[in-house]
C-alpha cells in the first residue's frame, strides 16, 4: 500500500476546556432564559466558575445544560472527544433524566450523590442566585419567586462537597453568598466555647496534670 493509500492514523483532537467554552456559546446562542436574556451568559458563567478544579468538571460546567436544552446527545459528545467522566457529570446534572424530573428537590439529592457533579451544581446554582437575577425574578414572580427552589437546595449541595470547594466557587461567581455561607456553619458549630478546654488545662484555664512547660519537655 502506497503512502497516498494509508489510512490517517491521526489521533482525534483532544476535547479541551476551550473547545467547551466555544461549544457552548455556539449552542446556546439563540436561548434566552426566564428574564429574556442570552443563555448563553449563563453557561459560559458556570463553566468560568469552576476554573480551580480540573479540566472534566470544567467541561461539563460549560456544557451543563448542553444535553437539557440541545439536540447533542450524548455520543455526539463522546465523539467530539469529550471524555466520559465529564459526559457522566453532564447526564447527572440534567434533569430531564432524573428519576422524578419534576420533583426538583428530588433532582438535587441524586445530583449530590456525586461530588462532581455537586460542584457543577453549586456553580449553576450560585449563578443563578446573583442578587440582581433575585431581585428580577421575584419581581416577576412575587407570589412564588424561582428562587426559592434554589436556597432550599444549597444545604444538600454544600454537604457532598468539602466547604473551601464551595467558597472556591462562590468567591468567583457569587461572593454574596459567602456570608450566607459562614451563617450556615456558624449554625450548625455545637462546640461549647464557654467551657472549651484545651489540652494540658482544666476548665478554668489552670494548668493540668499534662501541662509542662517548654524546659519540662
Amino acid at each position: 500500500m502506497s503512502e497516498e493509500q494509508m489510512p490517517d492514523q491521526s489521533p482525534a483532537p483532544r476535547f479541551t476546556v476551550e473547545t467547551a467554552k466555544v461549544l457552548a456559546e455556539v449552542a446556546h446562542n439563540r436561548q434566552k432564559d426566564k428574564l429574556k436574556r442570552p443563555y448563553k451568559d449563563h453557561v459560559l458563567a458556570v463553566g468560568d466558575a469552576l476554573a480551580d478544579f480540573d479540566d472534566d468538571i470544567r467541561i461539563a460546567g460549560y456544557l451543563h445544560d448542553i444535553a437539557e436544552d440541545t439536540p447533542i446527545t450524548r455520543q455526539a459528545l463522546l465523539d467530539m472527544g469529550v471524555s466520559e467522566r465529564a459526559v457522566e457529570i453532564i447526564e447527572r446534572v440534567t434533569n430531564r433524566l432524573h428519576e422524578n424530573p419534576d420533583d426538583y428537590q428530588s433532582g438535587i439529592r441524586e445530583i449530590a450523590q456525586d461530588h462532581d457533579a455537586a460542584l457543577v451544581k453549586i456553580a449553576d446554582n450560585a449563578h443563578n442566585s446573583l442578587p440582581e437575577r433575585v431581585r428580577a425574578l421575584a419581581e416577576k414572580w412575587p407570589d412564588k419567586p424561582p428562587v426559592t427552589k434554589y436556597r432550599d437546595a444549597r444545604p444538600v449541595l454544600y454537604a457532598a462537597v468539602e466547604v473551601e470547594e464551595v467558597r472556591k466557587i462562590l468567591a468567583r461567581v457569587n461572593p454574596w453568598l459567602l456570608e450566607e455561607l459562614d451563617d450556615r456553619l456558624d449554625e450548625e458549630d455545637t462546640t461549647d466555647y464557654e467551657n472549651l478546654t484545651y489540652e494540658g488545662t482544666d476548665a478554668d484555664g489552670a494548668a493540668g496534670p499534662d501541662a509542662r512547660t517548654a524546659e519540662e519537655r
